[in-house]
């Protein structure tokens, strides 16, 4: 009761005689010793009770959310109270008698009050000064059901008043319990209690408290167990099984003699149930959920529930929406294949430890054309609260970006030449056609040489890791073996700046959501101003979750789907929640994707960079392998039905991998085919079997070869009418020098090239000056004299050259020097420098 102390105990005890007389609660025989609670003041009393509010209204009971692997697994239950809520049958009889019997042994007989228990409690208050509980089991489901209603509102004032010990706070419940009574039945308000409860160690409703301390559910409760946890409800806090074991025997053995008073148990029954410590009996359940840290999968619950703050489903705001995950009883459904990431997570850690002192790894796999996240993990063990995150220990997610608990990411290396080939495809540029890679082991390129805003600041030397490498060779060929020259010597052929716009809407960002490549300004990323080396060779940051996504497009000929780890949420009630997945886009030509794929099989096959990653059983793939200064690694790669990306570097600080042992194993240098690539090939091969072996669909002809066009014949026309037939055709027309022509003067000569050139070529016209070209005359004609009579020896024959006038050729043709691959290697070499932050770094590639 309140600090008022005897004379509130005796206010309480005359109103409510006054009550019950008013009521008619107050049976034949039923003798109250207290004097002047009739009369006056009862009458007054009874009027403000009726005068009271007595409408009550029940609010749905805060629950566990459960989160589930598409495959069935648990994987994580957050809550802010730990209740399972359950119908009245699943609830063993005995817990409910139990329960019945220590709290409220005539429940099934009164209406709401119990007189005679709220009597004796009264009586005995006031004589002894000491405090005792006289509620029925209504009245403490009303307390308890205000109580939660205050807190699912975060009223903190109402959950206060809900249990305060107040005349006007039990006036109250005394007029909402008589209202319930006439709303519920017995059943539904003895579930609602029993679902109501604390059963203590955050344990709220019998369910929950059966699981956690018992390992069972409330519908496996025997006699003893029931008994305990009826015990502990008057004062879970003190009375908790796991801290004090052995007062709760105590209280145990308490209600199972007072069941078997009641009549509910026999006398043997009860003996065989206090037999047992209660000890002895709990097998108290560890890891339930509530955060994150207790989950199967930290890094994927934690991303999980970053990704559930986002759906607008879920709430007007990110809070709303957590209280609802905590709170609401859900059933989520994730896409995460629970199989597939128990294998990334070995693969990953039997080659990197998580106790490795420098270096971590982590990576992604996504589904194409759906943007299902199949499986996400890394080698660090989660743990919050750190001060200091470590390779071993980290509260961050190295696979996810920033928004969703993770990182900027890491650089992506030479897996960012992806981008640049599709921008090449896209502008017309043909697989076939011939890249003019500068001569050399390595080139300086200058920031003339490409588009304004995605340039460098100084000259810029790339090398790369090949040795005599350079000199024209075929879009294939540089893919193959990763050129950094071919690829900066492309970058400024098609346009620079076509590739940031490839990569933003391939999903390409840095782990920030900031688009991938800015230059940095006084440590501050600037808008619309990019660093070729970023774009070209990868110097800045990304994930092994973007990644994999943005590579995820190819294999699904061109789609786009943003990472989505929810399949289906389902109500506490049992209804499929609408949820609108994150719209998938087709962000480009389905022909362009499947030439940019069939070129990145290349690196697959002898000689390649990813040669020694061929999947099992002749299952098709395309890959890239990735390399920053020796510092990151990445593979990425995909079939039809997956894509997967991993990484491997130094999570915290960079440190080269160079001369390092790695998981027990020496490697003198590490790139991406040396640790990720392998890793990337065990968790593909391990996912895909089973799966159909689907084959990439070729690109056509025109994506191959390039749009060949006739030129058309435009000899004799005038320059304008030339230029329309031309353009027209599909090229460019440009006007080239006068020459000797036998067309009239101003007329079109001829052209330059002739025959056929790709759709887009600029095409030459020569003019005529209206002067023939010379001829030569014909060689004179030789008369020799009659042979003589005597016999001579042959004279000699005259052989003379003949002359022409040489046209300038139709076409020009240019020999190309084919660089062949070097012999097969499992681990591709890589030099050069991290840049600087200003463009001008960078000679990144393996």
């Amino acid at each position: 009761m309140s600090d008022s102390g005897m004379p509130h105990l005796f206010r309480l005890l005359g109103a409510f005689v006054a009550v019950a007389v008013g009521i008619g609660l107050v049976g034949a025989g039923l003798v109250i010793p207290l004097a002047g609670a009739t009369g006056g003041a009862a009458q007054s009393t009874a009027e403000g009770f009726n005068n009271l509010d007595d409408e009550f209204t029940a609010t749905a009971l805060a629950q566990q959310s459960k989160i589930y692997s598409s495959d069935g697994k648990l994987l994580a239950t957050p809550y802010d109270a730990n209740r399972i809520v359950v119908p009245l049958s699943k609830i063993s009889k005995t817990m409910q008698q139990a329960q019945i019997a220590i709290e409220d042994s005539r429940f099934y007989e009164h209406g709401g009050i119990d007189v005679r228990g709220t009597t004796r409690a009264l009586v005995s208050n006031v004589s002894s000064g000491q405090t005792q509980g006289g509620s029925s089991i209504t009245q403490q489901y009303v307390k308890l059901m205000l109580q939660e209603k205050a807190v699912r509102e975060d009223d903190q004032e109402a959950a206060q008043a809900a249990v305060e010990q107040t005349y006007s706070r039990k006036l109250q419940e005394l007029k909402y319990a008589l209202n319930v009574e006439k709303t519920h039945t017995k059943d539904q308000i003895l579930s609602g209690y029993l679902n109501l409860a604390l059963y203590g160690d955050q344990a709220y409703g019998v369910e929950a408290a059966a699981k956690h301390f018992f390992s069972k559910h409330a519908s496996e409760l025997n006699l003893s167990e029931s008994a305990t946890l009826a015990g502990v409800v008057q004062s879970p806090s003190r009375l908790n099984p796991r801290t004090n074991p052995e007062e709760v025997q105590e209280r145990r053995d308490l209600v199972i003699n007072r069941m078997q008073s009641l009549g509910m148990v026999t006398p043997a029954q009860a003996d065989a149930a206090k037999a047992k410590s209660v000890k002895s009996t709990l097998k108290i359940k560890e890891n339930e959920g509530g955060t994150c840290s207790k989950a199967v999968d930290p890094y994927f619950c934690n991303y999980v529930i970053q990704y559930l703050r986002q759906m607008p489903e879920l709430g007007p705001d990110p809070d709303a929406r957590m209280q609802a995950i905590n709170t609401g009883g859900f059933t989520i459904k994730t896409t995460l294949r629970r199989s597939w990431q128990k294998n990334l997570k070995q693969e990953l850690t039997e080659r990197v430890p998580a106790g490795t002192e420098r270096f971590g790894s982590a990576a992604a796999m996504i589904e194409p054309g759906t943007g299902k996240v199949r499986a996400i993990a890394q080698t660090s063990t989660y743990k919050v609260g750190l001060k200091k995150a470590s390779t071993r220990y980290s509260e961050q997610a190295w696979s996810v970006p920033a928004q969703y608990g993770g990182t900027n990411g890491f650089a992506i290396g030479s897996t960012a030449k992806m981008f640049a080939l599709v921008a090449a495809l896209e502008k017309g540029k043909p697989m076939e056609s011939t890249i003019n890679t500068p001569d050399g082991t390595q080139a300086t390129f200058m920031p003339k040489q490409f588009n304004s805003k995605c340039t460098t600041n100084s000259p810029w030397v790339v090398a790369n890791a090949e040795k005599a490498v350079g000199g024209p060779m075929t879009m294939r060929q540089a893919t193959k073996m990763s050129v950094n020259t071919s690829f900066a010597q492309l970058a400024s052929d098609i346009g620079s700046c076509r590739i940031p716009k490839v990569m933003a809407k391939m999903g390409l960002t840095d782990g920030y959501g900031l688009p991938y490549g800015l230059n940095y300004n006084g440590g501050v990323k600037t808008k619309d101003d990019y660093a070729v080396s970023n774009l070209v060779l990868g110097s800045d940051s990304s994930t092994p979750l973007q990644l994999a996504s943005s590579y995820a497009t190819l294999a699904a000929d061109g789609k786009y789907c943003p990472p989505n780890p929810i399949e289906s949420i389902t109500t506490a009630n049992g209804t499929k929640m609408k949820i609108k997945p994150p719209a998938c886009k087709q962000v480009m030509d389905k022909d362009i994707a499947r030439g940019v794929t069939d070129l990145l099989t290349e690196t697959m096959t002898p000689g390649g960079t990813a040669n020694a990653m061929v999947l099992d059983n002749g299952r098709q793939a395309a890959a890239k392998t990735g390399t920053t200064d020796n510092k990151q690694s990445w593979f990425a790669g995909f079939t039809k039905q997956l894509s997967t990306a991993v990484w491997v570097g130094s999570p915290i600080r960079e440190y080269e991998m160079t001369g390092v042992n790695i998981g027990g194993q020496f490697y003198p240098k590490v790139y991406g085919g040396t640790i990720a690539g392998p890793i990337w090939k065990e968790v593909m091969d391990e996912a895909s079997e089973g799966m159909a072996k689907k084959r990439f669909t070729k690109p056509s002809k025109e994506v191959i070869n390039g749009d060949m066009r006739s030129i058309p014949d435009v000899t004799g026309m005038g320059p304008t009418q030339a230029k329309e037939k031309l353009e027209k055709a599909g090229f460019k027309a440009t006007e080239g020098s006068q020459v000797n022509s036998t067309a009239q003067a101003g007329a079109i000569a001829y052209t330059q090239p002739t025959g056929q050139a790709l759709k887009g070529t600029t095409v030459t016209m020569y003019i005529s000056n209206g002067v023939p070209p010379y001829t030569p005359p014909p060689a004179p004609t030789t008369t020799q004299a009659p042979a003589p009579t005597t016999t001579q020896a042959p004279a000699p024959s005259t052989t003379r050259s003949s002359s022409s006038t040489s046209r300038p050729s139709s076409s020009t043709t240019r020999s190309t020097t084919t660089s062949r691959p070097s012999a097969t290697r499992s681990t591709p070499r890589q030099t050069g420098t991290r840049p600087n932050g200003n463009g001008n770094g960078g000679n990144t590639n393996d």
